[in-house]
């Protein structure tokens, strides 16, 4: 995409990441609640897991357009397994940055993390969001009735998984 980056997120990244994430456009198509604490955010970026990776897509004025992490599961068994997070910024939603973030973070994950696995939820009622997560291989597995909490009622989520066939 013309203009845009993909870099790994720094710390000096947490004031955009925050900002993306409070906007209700963002933070409501996912799990997390609105009025994220950036002093929380700043922490969490400073003892980052080594294992667990975010990348940014970056335009070429420095706004950020969006994200994704791969965070690998910490239990020995599930070691080939990591879940996906996904959010890109309502001015630059409909313009292919959640393409090149899941073009990238399938990437990393299958040349250079040797997941196997990679899993993800997302509301039964964002088709957008599905559409895209199929063009990269994720199967819908389960629905999660009455999961998560939004505007005051329980709403299903899918948990999806895309699995790398062969290789590893």
């Amino acid at each position: 995409m013309n203009g845009i980056t993909i870099r790994h997120a720094e710390v000096e990244d947490a004031e955009a990441i925050h900002a993306m994430m409070s906007d209700v456009r963002t933070f409501g198509t996912m799990l997390g609640l609105p009025y994220p604490c950036l002093h929380a955010r700043r922490q969490r970026m400073a003892k980052r897991d080594a294992s667990r990776v975010e990348l940014l897509a970056v335009s070429a004025t420095g706004e950020l357009a969006g994200s994704v992490m791969l965070s690998p599961h910490d239990k020995p068994r599930l070691a080939g397994a990591a879940e996906l997070g996904i959010g890109v910024a309502a001015n630059w939603q409909g313009q292919g940055i959640g393409k090149l973030l899941m073009q990238e973070a399938i990437a990393l994950a299958d040349n250079w993390l040797g997941l196997r696995r990679i899993e993800l939820t997302v509301f039964a009622d964002n088709a957008r969001a599905q559409v895209l997560y199929r063009r990269f291989g994720f199967e819908h597995e389960a629905r999660l009735r009455a999961y998560a909490l939004r505007d005051g009622a329980y709403h299903d989520v899918l948990a999806m998984a895309r699995l790398r066939e062969g290789g590893l």
